[in-house]
């Protein structure tokens, strides 16, 4: 964490601290008291229904050095070490990139729809096994957490691997702009943030803004098998003729090495074998020297995310056996998909966190490929923010669905039963249903499901399936 004295942080932001008395000492910065540690430096940043400034005298109380304080906010607490600022939270932006500045560290940008938190953890896995390495902690990935983890980087650190998530276009920018990344991934271009975007072209734009701060000569990682990352990038390579077409606020960097990874064979990377057990999933790549590989994740989703693993640790040195070793030994900062057994022996694979179509795809895939079961049954709930296009991205998914592969369907919510509705016309009578009472679903669930089925539960976090998945298990 970034370990300072208060006057050299406040030469970092340009400003002068005010009421110290000598010299303070600052060892990492928060902008919560519920965290805060001794000599912490306090951010008090203001939101739409919170004021930070409001609890800087109790961040002293509980063992903060100082504090940053914004100038309209007229006068801080008595006797607390301070700097005044004109944007607490533009301070904390600027300290993060300051400090950056300052560090040897080497930093590897994610961005993408879907994937982006599990490719940071295969990545910090595998240049762990060589060099130090930190990364982004929980979802610590936008305008205040990325700041955050770049202020938790210690000196000695040589790689960060961080996650950068957006909204809306202009936020990846700044993300990048901050941490300046040495190279930078695109996992994937999904239908997620389509109510803000209004578009996958200008999705894929926002995305393609990872690379507006990296370095010259920065290697650029993407998935080849999405022509809307090309695309972004062709528009960014015509300068103020690209702007014109897609507002692309910067060129691309000097020297922008490019490795592409995905499924296609066309590819720099790609999967040449891919197998599944009940843990994990094997599999072979086309680059020569490779053992065969392993991941303690379920899916070929999860392989093409390892694949851009891979291409960082081949970039970086990372012998072909040390990759290995690194990706087996994966360490999730959560688990997307829970794989879980009840008391009766019945299989869940747990996904309700969040869904886009993208991901309500793969994750389809992935009971689709799994083997030693006897029944498969999809309990699919409304996915959410999808914009004027809601109805035919719930069709879509429906569609998609055979009773050769999926056995029954289940849904819930006013969306999902759009799915049921496509469904229904390709499986026999019962086999697809629909429902609005969650108590009710998990009645007919509890009476249909036996000990050797698997039953995958995926929605968006604002349908609670967790709940559908409590009574399975139950």
């Amino acid at each position: 964490m970034i370990e300072r004295t208060l006057q050299q942080i406040a030469e970092m932001l340009g400003c002068e601290a005010e009421q110290t008395r000598g010299e303070i000492h600052i060892q990492g910065v928060t902008t919560d008291t519920r965290t805060i540690q001794p000599g912490n430096l306090f951010i008090p940043l203001i939101g739409d229904q919170f004021d930070g400034h409001a609890y800087a005298a109790d961040a002293y109380t509980k063992g903060a050095s100082a504090i940053l304080w914004q100038t309209d906010h007229g006068t801080p607490p008595e006797g607390v070490p301070f700097i005044r600022v004109a944007d607490t939270l533009e301070a904390l932006q600027q300290l993060a990139k300051a400090y950056r500045k300052q560090l040897p560290v080497r930093i590897i940008g994610i961005t993408g729809s879907n994937g982006k938190t599990t490719t940071k953890d295969l990545v910090a896995a595998v240049l762990g096994s060589t060099f130090h390495v930190h990364k982004t902690k929980g979802n610590l990935n936008n305008h205040i957490g990325l700041p955050l983890t770049l202020l938790q980087l210690q000196e000695t650190t040589q790689f960060a691997v961080v996650e950068m998530g957006m909204s809306g276009r202009g936020e990846i920018e700044l993300l990048s702009l901050l941490a300046e990344p040495e190279a930078a991934i695109i996992t994937m271009i999904g239908e997620s943030h389509m109510l803000q975007l209004g578009s996958l072209e200008e999705i894929a734009r926002a995305k393609a803004e990872i690379v507006s701060g990296m370095l010259s000569g920065g290697l650029f990682v993407y998935n080849g098998d999405e022509p809307l990352i090309e695309q972004a990038l062709a528009e960014r390579s015509l300068g103020d003729k690209g702007r014109q077409v897609a507002e692309s606020p910067t060129t691309l960097p000097d020297g922008l090495r490019r490795f592409r990874f995905g499924s296609g064979v066309g590819n720099d990377l790609f999967p040449t074998d891919i197998r599944m057990d009940a843990d994990g999933t094997y599999f072979r790549i086309n680059s020569p020297g490779y053992p065969e590989l392993y991941i303690p994740l379920l899916g070929t989703h999860n392989v093409i995310n390892a694949l851009a693993a891979v291409a960082i640790g081949e970039a970086y040195g990372v012998q072909p056996e040390l990759i290995a070793a690194g990706l087996r030994s994966l360490q999730m900062t959560s688990m997307r998909i829970e794989k879980l057994t009840a008391a009766s022996g019945l299989t869940v694979l747990n996904d309700a966190y969040n869904a886009s179509p993208a991901s309500m795809r793969a994750a389809i895939a992935l009971t689709e490929e799994l083997r030693g079961f006897g029944r498969k049954i999809l309990v699919l709930g409304d996915m959410l923010e999808l914009g004027e296009h809601e109805e035919q991205f719930h069709r879509e998914i429906g569609a998609m669905l055979s009773p050769e592969r999926i056995d029954y369907v289940i849904t819930f919510g006013r969306l999902g039963r759009l799915i049921a509705d496509e469904a229904a016309p390709n499986y026999p009578k019962e086999h697809v249903r629909a429902f609005d009472d969650k108590e009710q679903l998990c009645a007919e669930l509890a009476e249909l499901t036996r000990a050797t089925d698997i039953v995958l539960v995926k929605g968006s976090r604002g349908m609670r399936l967790e709940q559908v998945v409590q009574a399975l298990l139950a």
